[in-house]
């Protein structure tokens, strides 16, 4: 996961190991980087950040990515009955659209099945993923909410992980 099956351009590539560097941690990268329905330009790409430390790796991340604190959303996951939580933060510019999800390392583990149990779909919700995409990124004709709605129905409903909830509880 520290590689994407979608090659990323020079820019990001760099973006992503700097960072990396900096934060002196790996980078996990999830979602749709790591799937066929990745859209070049559109999607944004889902990384990990496990950490010991929440708090001092937010710290260094508003001072990398130069956005404020109150940019980062504390969020609540439960997963296989098993409850924990974490924070994250989306960050664009003109060549990074990247959404960063902040985990204690305790939670490594089911985080990363739960993500990995994504990278290969079934065949039919690969189809209907890039369908739906087209009709939206490409296309225009879904409203944001539908396209969010459609998706998470496909990447939970259709492979079972219906129970799975991630919730964003506050601004912190």
């Amino acid at each position: 996961m520290e590689t994407t099956k979608n090659d990323l351009t020079n820019k990001a590539k760099h973006f992503f190991k700097s960072l990396s560097d900096y934060l002196d941690t790996k980078l996990l990268f999830f979602g749709s980087v790591q799937r066929r329905d990745y859209v070049p330009g559109h999607s944004d790409i889902d990384i990990d950040i496990f950490t010991e430390n929440e708090h001092a790796t937010i710290a260094k991340l508003q001072h990398f990515l130069h956005i404020k604190r109150n940019k980062f959303k504390k969020t609540e996951w439960l997963l296989d009955n098993i409850s924990g939580n974490g924070y994250k933060v989306k960050y664009k510019d003109e060549n990074i659209n990247a959404e960063f999800s902040i985990y204690n390392e305790r939670f490594k583990e089911i985080i990363l099945q739960k993500h990995i149990s994504k990278f290969d779909l079934p065949f039919i919700v690969s189809v209907l993923l890039c369908l739906l995409k087209l009709l939206y990124y490409k296309l225009g004709i879904l409203s944001k909410s539908t396209y969010i709605y459609l998706k998470d129905k496909l990447l939970n409903d259709a492979i079972g992980t219906e129970n799975d909830r991630f919730i964003v509880l506050e601004e912190t």
